[in-house]
């Protein structure tokens, strides 16, 4: 058979290692022909003259023949009507026959193995994940020549390439003193997070010896997705060892030489309590797509790096939450009664400090009474000092005769030394602004009336709303979190920068002595107490 591909199409997803349907059947991505031993094949198709133990017979005569082979389902052309097209793109669908076995595990594999080996890390004493991260803080300090040295060669490569700005370049970039940082860090967390899991939050005498607790527990497994930041692998790492979750990690090919060290430094730590599979990272050509597909398997995606990025994983995502925020749209409104000197300084720091993180100072609000005032000019000389190029939002360019170019959009997020300055006519003016042009992020005021701020604060409905002081604040480490791994502007579960505490999920725990529902029917013997028990700080079930 003279053929590059052959795509045989069947009314199920593609080859299962047991009959669809039965329990425990699990898709199988690529096959080779050493595997047959461990499929349990069904019944014939529903359609057709076969089962799917012909077509895997036709299948490995093609494959012998030099011709590659999917199978996958073209049962339902209004759903899959893309399938072939999609299997020739090179996407992930259905079975692919395979004569090379790669040496590694499968992302499937590797997902089975973190949440068995997760579940063995939530059930470690405090103390001992403790000293896990304890142990990962002293391992990035004893072998930071070993980093530096992967680190370097992913910078190199990054340079030489030319595809890569020079931000993302320098967010790539580690050094002794970040080490230090994080490993400072790291013990911190390992202090903090030790009344974590088991917390008793609530206990409730249901009846006479019938007691029930609300108690915090890990998620299950963590996908974490991120761009360029290799510091980020340690901190999520050891968010995830405190809350005893299981962990995911997929890095940008760009740091992967850092990524790797970083990982098996990692599992060095966990090994110390025999869980060094409970994170796991994603080396494979795995498509982001393709790994948001795992909804059976993972509990929660954490999306890391630039908007573009959470917004196709938001996409993608179809049956597993996603935990972040697609843009970063913050806005400082300068009130009628603000003090000039904290207007300047905090527009400064909320917009140069660093310009590309996502909360800093995208649209500056200005009250219109402030417009041709020395705190008007002051702001702006500021700006042009610390090279801030100005866009001019459409009210502001109806006052000026030479304007700054006019934005496209009021939605911008510059993610640079760029931002929009627009006028507006009073506090509550502000607030409508921001509703309809912001991203639920984090927006500043800036006044000395208290009244005004307050409503301001109450009424602005922003995951991080603050007064008189700098964007830049919204921050995991800045709130005394410890490390963070990333900010949400979901309105569900968490919100604002999300630590040690979002990673976290409650169950509920019930003891009795072989009480029934009947025994509190109306001809039943007992009646409900419902009496709240006072829980005593640091109480564990």
């Amino acid at each position: 058979m003279k053929a590059d591909l052959l795509i045989a199409l069947s009314d199920v997803e593609g080859l299962y290692d047991s009959p669809p349907g039965t329990d425990d059947a699990k898709l199988i991505d690529i096959f080779y022909p050493g595997d047959q031993q461990s499929i349990t094949y069904g019944t014939k198709s529903r359609v057709g003259i076969g089962g799917m133990e012909a077509k895997v017979k036709a299948a490995l005569w093609a494959l012998q023949g030099g011709t590659s082979v999917v199978i996958a389902n073209g049962t339902y052309p209004k759903v899959t009507g893309h399938v072939i097209t999609d299997i020739v793109e090179g996407k992930k669908v259905g079975t692919f026959f395979s004569e090379v076995k790669p040496a590694g595990p499968t992302v499937e594999q590797q997902t089975e193995m973190a949440r068995h080996a997760g579940r063995a890390l939530a059930s470690l004493l405090p103390e001992q994940r403790g000293e896990i991260i304890c142990c990962l803080a002293e391992l990035l300090t004893e072998k930071k020549e070993e980093i530096l040295n992967a680190n370097k060669r992913d910078m190199e490569l990054a340079t030489a390439s030319g595809r890569f700005s020079q931000s993302l370049i320098n967010r790539l970039s580690l050094s002794t003193s970040k080490l230090n940082s994080l490993a400072i860090g790291l013990r911190q967390l390992a202090v903090s997070s030790r009344e974590s899991v088991g917390r008793v939050l609530r206990r409730t005498r249901v009846a006479n010896n019938l007691e029930l607790e609300q108690i915090t527990v890990p998620i299950g497994v963590l996908l974490v997705i991120f761009e360029s930041r290799p510091d980020c692998l340690p901190q999520v790492s050891a968010l995830a060892i405190a809350s005893g979750n299981a962990l995911l990690l997929k890095g940008g090919k760009e740091a992967s030489n850092t990524n790797r060290i970083l990982h098996q430094l990692t599992q060095e730590a966990l090994s110390i309590h025999g869980v060094s599979d409970a994170i796991q990272l994603v080396s494979t050509r795995e498509e982001v797509e393709d790994l948001c597909r795992l909804d059976k398997m993972i509990d929660l995606i954490i999306p890391r790096g630039s908007s573009q990025l959470v917004r196709d994983i938001q996409r993608a995502a179809k049956g597993i939450p996603v935990l972040g925020h697609s843009e970063g749209v913050c806005h400082v409104y300068v009130d009628q009664d603000a003090s000039i000197d904290k207007a300047i300084d905090v527009v400064r720091d909320s917009k140069c400090d660093y310009p590309a993180a996502c909360n800093a100072m995208e649209t500056l609000l200005i009250h219109r009474d402030l417009l041709r005032t020395p705190m008007f000019d002051q702001i702006i000389d500021m700006l042009r000092t610390e090279h801030v190029k100005i866009h001019a939002g459409p009210r502001f360019a109806s006052y000026l005769t030479f304007s700054p170019s006019e934005v496209k959009s009021l939605r911008t997020e510059y993610g640079d030394l760029e931002c929009c300055i627009e006028v507006v006519d009073s506090m509550q003016d502000a607030v409508d602004h921001i509703h309809k042009y912001g991203s639920s992020h984090t927006d500043v005021i800036i006044t000395e009336n208290e009244e005004t701020a307050e409503q301001f604060l109450q009424q602005v409905d922003s995951a991080c709303v603050f007064w008189n002081s700098s964007s830049r604040f919204a921050d995991g480490y800045r709130f005394g979190l410890g490390a963070e791994v990333g900010i949400s502007t979901a309105r569900i579960h968490a919100r604002g920068p999300v630590g040690l505490e979002g990673l976290l999920t409650t169950k509920w725990v019930l003891r009795g002595e072989g009480h029934t529902v009947a025994d509190f029917s109306e001809q039943g013997s007992m009646k409900y107490l419902h009496e709240n028990i006072p829980v005593p700080q640091g109480s564990f079930s």
